[in-house]
């Protein structure tokens, strides 16, 4: 499965690594959980841009990502 996911940033054709879990808590409700998918070279700026603006709740490797991750 894995070798089928794409790192999320823009332009980047490499596979993903890592799923990145987020919430935007203005649009969300607590428990809904978005995801990105980076590639080792994306994965710290995409966490950082989530970081800063307080959507982060953290990463998981590929096979880990939770069922209910939208």
């Amino acid at each position: 499965m894995s070798e089928e996911l794409q790192c999320s940033a823009k332009g980047c054709r490499a596979p993903a690594t890592r799923a990145i879990l987020w919430n935007n808590p203005r649009l969300h409700t607590p428990e809904r959980k978005k995801t990105w998918l980076a590639c080792d070279e994306h994965l710290e700026h995409l966490s950082s841009f989530l970081t800063l603006r307080d959507f982060y709740i953290g990463d998981v490797s590929i096979d880990d990502i939770p069922e209910d991750a939208g």
